[in-house]
Formats: C-alpha cells, sequence, structure tokens
C-alpha cells in the first residue's frame, strides 16, 4: 500500500518530467528558430543549435528568420521598418528617400560587390524577382512599396550577378517548412557551416507590423540584433510561427512546388533541429528584378 511519503515523491517524480518536457520543448524550438540566421561564429545557423538563434540571419552576421505584402501606398505609410539599435543601420527615411546600408561588422565571408544606392524610390508598388534555377523558375512578387530598402538591396545584389551560381544551404522540415539561402560561399554539402557568408553590408528590418510567416512568403534572414539584415533570405512553403523580426519583403508567385519536391527529398543530415542541407541541390543561376508593367 502507498504511503503518504511515496505520493509526495511520485508527485515530485512527475513534476520534475514535466519541467524537463517544458525544457526540451522550449530548447528545440529554439534551435529551429535559430534556423534563418546566419552562422557566422557559431556552431552555426542552426548549427550546435542552441547558438543556432543566430543564425536566422545571414551575412556572416546569423539574421533572424505579411504573407502578401503588396498594397501600394505613401512611402510615409508604407515604409516601416524595426526600430534600430543607435549605432546600427536606420530604418527608411521618407523625407528625402533615403536607406542606410552600413559596414557590417561581424565578421563572416563577404563577397565584396560595393554598397547599395541610398536613394530610392517606393515606387512601383511591387516589382518581379525570379530566380533561375537547376530545378526552375521561382518567382516572388517583392513588396517594394513596404520594404524599399530590401528591395533596392535585392535589386542591386542582383545586378551584381551577386547570388549567380550560389546554393541555398539550409532546408527545414515540416515543422519548420523553409528552405534557407543567399549564402554565395555555402557549399550545401552537409559537412559545411554554411550561413556565415554576406555582402559586407547590412540594413535594417521593414514591413514588419503584423508580419507572418505563412506559406509563400520570402522574408530576409538576420541574427537576433535589430539591424542585421544582409543578403541571406528563406522561402517559405508551410506555416511558420515566427516572432515578427524578419522583413517580409515579397510572396512567391511560382515554384512553390519546387519547394515541396526539395522538401520531399529530405536533408543530407539532421543538424539536430530537424534541419540540414538539402538532398535536392538547389542551385541559383542567375537573378532578375523587373518592375511589373
Amino acid at each position: 500500500m502507498a504511503t503518504g511519503k511515496d505520493r509526495q515523491k511520485q508527485l515530485a517524480r512527475e513534476h520534475y518530467e514535466r519541467q524537463m518536457q517544458r525544457r526540451l520543448e522550449r530548447e528545440q524550438k529554439a534551435k529551429r528558430t535559430a534556423i534563418i540566421g546566419s552562422t557566422v561564429g557559431v556552431v552555426i545557423v542552426v548549427g550546435g543549435i542552441v547558438a543556432a538563434v543566430a543564425l536566422l540571419g545571414g551575412n556572416g552576421t546569423g539574421t533572424d528568420a505579411a504573407s502578401s505584402p503588396t498594397a501600394s501606398a505613401s512611402a510615409a505609410d508604407t515604409a516601416t521598418a524595426a526600430p534600430s539599435a543607435s549605432t546600427g543601420p536606420k530604418p527608411y527615411d521618407a523625407a528625402t528617400g533615403t536607406c542606410d546600408y552600413v559596414k557590417d561588422t561581424a565578421g563572416g565571408k563577404i563577397k565584396d560587390v560595393g554598397m547599395p544606392p541610398a536613394k530610392v524610390k517606393t515606387t512601383p508598388a511591387t516589382k518581379t524577382m525570379t530566380f533561375k534555377t537547376n530545378l526552375g523558375d521561382i518567382v516572388v512578387e517583392l513588396n517594394n512599396a513596404k520594404a524599399p530598402c530590401t528591395t533596392n538591396s535585392l535589386e542591386f545584389l542582383a545586378k551584381k550577378k551577386y547570388y549567380d551560381g550560389s546554393k541555398c544551404h539550409r532546408l527545414g522540415s515540416d515543422k519548420f517548412p523553409m528552405l534557407q539561402c543567399g549564402d554565395p560561399a555555402a557549399k550545401a554539402d552537409g559537412k559545411s557551416q554554411d550561413g556565415s557568408g554576406g555582402p559586407g553590408y547590412v540594413m535594417a528590418e521593414e514591413n514588419l507590423q503584423g508580419a507572418q510567416y505563412k506559406r509563400g512568403v520570402m522574408a530576409m534572414a538576420k541574427t537576433q540584433a535589430p539591424g542585421s539584415t544582409g543578403s541571406q533570405f528563406f522561402l517559405v512553403y508551410g506555416d511558420i510561427g515566427l516572432t515578427p523580426d524578419y522583413t517580409p519583403v515579397g510572396t512567391i508567385t511560382k515554384g512553390l512546388d519546387i519547394l515541396d519536391k526539395v522538401n520531399k527529398a529530405g536533408v543530407i543530415a539532421d543538424m539536430g533541429d530537424g534541419t540540414g542541407a538539402p538532398k535536392q541541390t538547389v542551385e541559383i543561376k542567375d537573378v532578375t528584378i523587373a518592375s511589373k508593367s
């Protein structure tokens, strides 16, 4: 017959087990979230994993990873950005129509192609970005009205052939459905610590009000620090419950079937958080951005 003391021990054991389960769930969630950042200096964008949180980004700084942001409006009303650290890049200035791109001092592998022009336009409201890959075209409608600095940066990098020949280096699972790309130094072989490559500059986050990361969204990776967005981005093929910290720059209008195919093939080696280099190689051959007619 169980005694009161036995019952107390059982309750204590059950309490401890619940605590450990909650802790495990928190750690697993943190690991998945970290995936959207870059790996610079950590065991990786998702890499030893607890440190992976910094991986949500790209460019050697790690970048933290709404749905159809295409409405047009005045620059003052639509070009919103995340608060920047006092020493970080400033958000879009609607009064002067300028963006603040600053040198990335976080380290990582740099592919220096210069700095984007500071002067930008928020019209047209949308632009079409086409990734020509080895698996077919992935087309994204960029929200130039609400994310003008990010769109301007992407257009600059595309013209500089920055993404040409790069490979998407990190694939999530069904619980973290995204494909991360934009590191020009990534080998995507399941062995390298990909995710630390960038253009040598960073910018403030934009379009965060009410941001959601649902199927079809293209968002920018970043570290946990504000103003750490660079060249890396992630393409969402499911729904991800991320906090609104990653610039949702556009909506995928073609190529979701490609992402589904890549997801189905799985990863080369699980990094311990359900993500890893995709078995099905995704290589970006060419990127073009055009204004919608």
